[in-house]
């Protein structure tokens, strides 16, 4: 099946929002013969977002999908977006960045958890028979936009124009203009131990003050890893959306990452650092403490891409919802 091909302006699905109070990260695989349906719900996916989000504006309601390098070809067929391919397992001298499966990628965001919860309910009903649920993981804020482990997270986050910049594909891939490679993990804290050490040494590994968020210089820190410097002697930058989740009573306390990436040459520097480590510093020292349990990556197609998704007859799909956002 060939690929729909998006407008010129190639409008982006809503990943440049802001930071909700609530998410739900889901990712599943289709299963064989499950083709058909799931490209009528990526087509339609803007119209159920609509429908539950209608009743409560102020909620803040969204939702971003993604296409794993095994199933575009399933899905769409030719053209692919020229830099897909899956997430490629690292294994360093002490951590490991494991690749799991992932045909599909559905990012949530809202202030309410109810609202997370009727769309991906929804969602999972289409897909009810045609795709197997690989991962799902309920999250949320947590106080100042901390994380689990006490620290404020994203704080380099580009905004505005720089985010756009930093995560949206541009004229060098055309016919996927507006799309973006995104990357998800799931890290699993060792909190007793973590919480076992001084602040003054937490505050080493991550690279910033815990009361205050103010950077220290820390080479070998967290932040100095996750820094990469391009030819042109810039700071790179991803868009990352990364939030909190757990069940304390299973001793469970993680950070559901995600990022977001006009150039996925970025987010695979970054991995690399984090987890092979650099002939100056290592890897990072926050994996001592953080294990990546998933990894799996994305394309996310435009917005406009999606609602150009062909039903069986060659139209655009009307199995669901798939009027204009």
């Amino acid at each position: 099946m060939s690929s729909p091909v998006p407008s010129a302006d190639g409008r982006p699905q809503p990943l440049l929002g802001p930071l909700t109070s609530a998410a739900v990260f889901l990712v599943v695989t289709v299963e064989p013969g499950g083709e058909t349906v799931a490209r009528e719900l990526l087509a339609g996916l803007a119209g159920q977002k609509r429908a539950f989000g209608f009743l409560h504006p102020d909620g803040g309601l969204s939702c971003v999908a993604g296409v794993g390098a095994r199933a575009w070809d399933r899905l769409f067929g030719a053209p692919r977006p020229a830099a897909l391919e899956p997430f490629r397992e690292l294994a360093g001298p002490r951590h490991h960045a494991v690749s799991t499966p992932g045909d599909l990628l559905f990012h949530i965001r809202a202030n309410r958890p109810d609202l997370c919860f009727a769309l991906t309910a929804e969602i999972m009903k289409g897909l009810r028979g045609s795709a197997t649920v690989q991962d799902e993981v309920h999250a949320f804020a947590y106080y100042d936009a901390r994380n689990l482990l006490g620290f404020v997270d994203g704080t380099e986050n580009p905004v505005g124009h720089e985010a756009a910049d930093a995560a949206l594909v541009g004229d060098e891939d055309p016919d996927f203009r507006g799309g973006s490679y995104a990357v998800v993990q799931k890290y699993l804290h060792d909190v007793d131990a973590w919480e076992r050490l001084p602040v003054e040494t937490q505050e080493k590994v991550i690279g910033r003050t815990k009361a205050t968020n103010v950077e220290l210089d820390a080479p070998g820190s967290h932040k100095d890893v996750n820094t990469v410097i391009g030819p042109d002697g810039t700071e790179q930058h991803i868009l990352r959306a990364a939030m909190p989740f757990g069940r304390p009573g299973h001793g469970e306390f993680g950070t559901y990452f995600i990022a977001y990436a006009r150039d996925p040459r970025v987010t695979n520097t970054m991995l690399e650092r984090m987890f092979l480590g650099t002939p100056i510093s290592g890897p990072d020292p926050l994996l001592d403490y953080s294990r990546a349990v998933t990894g799996t990556r994305f394309f996310v197609p435009s917005a406009d891409f999606l609602r150009a998704i062909p039903g069986d007859g060659g139209q655009p799909s009307s199995s669901f919802f798939s009027s204009s956002e």
